[in-house]
């Protein structure tokens, strides 16, 4: 095993740090000693370096598995900064791409190789995958494999077979968001050996304000909230339509904001999240869609104007501020038709049986096939035509889809990625007798014609970033610029998006056969529930410090009272008198120091207190006020 020294001179060769932080190196030691090992860490904990360091600091290849491809995109580009060589296989690269990333892999070319879990399934894959030189295996959003857990993916289920195929490495899993009964789950699911450890770091984030407002007027809440509180913010809601009519409402107040959802193309998703981490637009107002993986650590301010349907999900999203360690609010905006919302999506996410057998039955006639048919046969689903065909609602039917899923009966999955593909609609004579396109648009379609073929008679699949390699734009103009040719009828551009898709992992029976078991629908159905009631009890309580009540639910030995949140602010305010505080403040002056308010700061005063103690002393003479600053009468 590598030593302390070792790992701290990757540490800092790499990353420019002298020292790891909290339980980092626990797990660095636990992992690269051959332990399968749980490390839980909050937002902002420092994750990744728990498998980076170890990566490079020893032989062979780690093998992270994530769901995030944009925490894929955005490692990756950062490793290989640092020099560092790694490389990821997510859905939409191309056949020959993938290829040649895991044949590079076998050949020892990477440190790190990020896969997403619905590759594991992938034959080519399986086959690569036991010739390359895997020191261990990251699973990282490990929660995600739990049955109990509150984001629960069946592709998960698919990484315990890398313990046959790599019975000799390790398993680190990454969490930031498991209760006890999920940790517990987590290692049973993954296979832990005996010698397995769990390393837990405190859940308390000091410098992260837990603020629950309650008002009927939510959206007048936020815009006092964003005018009082400076800085990069992200405001969370439920609905696609909601994400555009308040960045719309922000944007007429002056306030710059973006929006997003998941029913966005790619590339608007990379524009729209790289120009706010940037700073070039403040606000994000977001589906939950956005935010894992996200590498921003400077936002002041998250807000939710919809209640998520857990504590986890809360906890995860809420500690996206502040991850800089610098003061940063986190607020829930509450009224009393949130109770009724929350537990409206019961039926939402656990449609009955007959509604599930229903949506059974109407899928087999949409994709046309026939009882008993259709084993291992892959279809691209169309969800809005499904859905105005037999009319359905989105949510509960997609809800039934992936019962329907879990339960064994199909494979669902709502993020396949299509690729881009262009055809030119005039034939190439008259594409070279075309003038005023412009330099950029003239460059571009000489670029399409050098690197692709066959354009003129069927479409072809292509890549905006190859193409903008070649005529020097960036993806996003190449982007805009293919928009606008289509738009002049010069070309026909289809953009890569998520398309659906369903696989039947058995043959069609009768929907009267299907066997939904508890564990799929019950017992989860139970869990959910008890979530919801977990959350709408923090919205509706005023008497226990927000921070304990997470520190409580995570199952965190450490859970105290944190003296900033509302809840603790208002019971200090109901504690504390002026006349209480001016003898702690008298306190903090010397002979000769004049101090400025901001100075004059004491743990769980709240300001206003403070003042009106400052203006007793002053009153009183025992100290005096020049020049914008407090001293002792000399």
């Amino acid at each position: 095993m590598e030593s302390d020294a070792k790992f701290l001179e990757v540490l800092r060769q790499h990353w420019g740090y002298t020292s790891f932080r909290s339980i980092q190196l626990d797990i660095i030691r636990s992992i690269a000693s051959g332990h399968d090992t749980l490390g839980l860490m909050p937002t902002g904990g420092g994750k990744s370096l728990t498998f980076q360091v170890p990566a490079l600091a020893g032989e062979g290849m780690c093998l992270v598995v994530t769901p995030l491809i944009a925490l894929m995109k955005d490692q990756v580009a950062h490793l290989r900064q640092h020099g560092i060589m790694a490389a990821a296989i997510y859905s939409g690269l191309t056949p020959e791409e993938v290829q040649r990333t895991l044949d590079n892999a076998v050949f020892g070319a990477y440190k790190l190789l990020y896969v997403s879990p619905e590759r594991l399934s992938s034959e080519l894959f399986r086959s690569k995958v036991q010739r390359m030189g895997v020191s261990f295996v990251t699973v990282d959003e490990a929660h995600c494999i739990s049955q109990w857990g509150y984001d629960f993916r069946p592709a998960y289920l698919e990484i315990a077979q890398l313990r046959t195929l790599l019975p000799n490495a390790p398993v680190l899993a990454l969490t930031a968001t498991a209760t006890p009964a999920v940790c517990d789950d987590i290692c049973r699911q993954l296979q832990f050996r005996e010698d397995a450890q769990r390393f837990r770091m405190s859940f308390e984030r000091k410098n992260l304000s837990y603020v629950v407002r309650r008002s009927d007027d939510k959206q007048g809440e936020l815009l006092h909230i964003l005018q009082s509180v400076q800085g990069s913010a992200i405001v969370y809601v439920r609905s696609r339509q909601s994400t555009r009519e308040v960045a719309r409402l922000l944007e007429a107040e002056g306030i710059s904001a973006l929006y997003y959802h998941a029913g966005l193309s790619n590339l608007d998703k990379d524009t729209r999240q790289r120009m706010w981490q940037e700073g070039r637009s403040r606000v994000m107002v977001a589906t939950n869609a956005f935010g894992m993986g996200i590498d921003k650590p400077d936002v002041r301010l998250v807000v939710h104007l919809d209640a998520p349907d857990s504590p986890e999900a809360y906890f995860q999203e809420a500690g996206r501020a502040g991850r800089d360690g610098q003061r940063a609010w986190a607020v829930l905006l509450w009224n009393k038709g949130d109770v009724k919302k929350l537990h409206r999506r019961v039926p939402d996410n656990f449609p009955d049986r007959e509604y599930i057998c229903r949506v059974y039955d109407a899928l087999a006639y949409f994709l046309e096939l026939p009882m008993g048919e259709g084993q291992d046969c892959t279809f691209e689903l169309s969800l809005e035509r499904f859905c105005q065909a037999f009319k359905f609602f989105p949510v509960p039917c997609v809800s039934a889809l992936q019962l329907l899923s879990r339960a064994g009966y199909i494979d669902f999955r709502e993020e396949e990625q299509s690729r881009s593909r262009l055809m030119f609609l005039v034939g190439r004579d008259e594409l070279y007798r075309l003038h005023g396109l412009g330099r950029e648009a003239d460059g571009l379609i000489n670029a399409l014609l050098r690197t692709y073929g066959g354009m003129f008679s069927e479409y072809v699949y292509i890549d905006e970033q190859v193409v903008g390699e070649q005529c020097g734009l960036s993806r996003e103009s190449v982007y805009q610029l293919l928009k606008a040719l289509t738009h002049q009828r010069i070309l026909h551009y289809v953009p890569r998006k998520s398309i659906p898709r369903v696989t039947y992992v058995t043959r069609r029976i009768e929907s009267r056969h299907l066997i939904i078991g508890p564990e799929v629908y019950e017992d989860r159905r139970k869990q959910f529930v008890e979530r919801l009631e977990r959350m709408e009890r923090y919205g509706e309580t005023d008497d226990v410090c927000r921070s304990r009540y997470f520190l409580e639910y995570f199952g965190d030995a450490s859970a105290h009272d944190c003296g900033h949140c509302d809840v603790c602010i208002a019971r200090a305010r109901r504690r504390l008198r002026p006349e209480d505080v001016a003898p702690r403040l008298l306190s903090l002056f010397t002979e000769g120091a004049a101090l400025s308010t901001s100075q004059l700061r004491l743990p769980g005063v709240p300001t206003d207190v403070a003042a009106e103690a400052l203006r007793l002393l002053v009153g009183e003479e025992k100290v005096v006020f020049r020049h914008g600053l407090y001293s002792l009468p000399s």
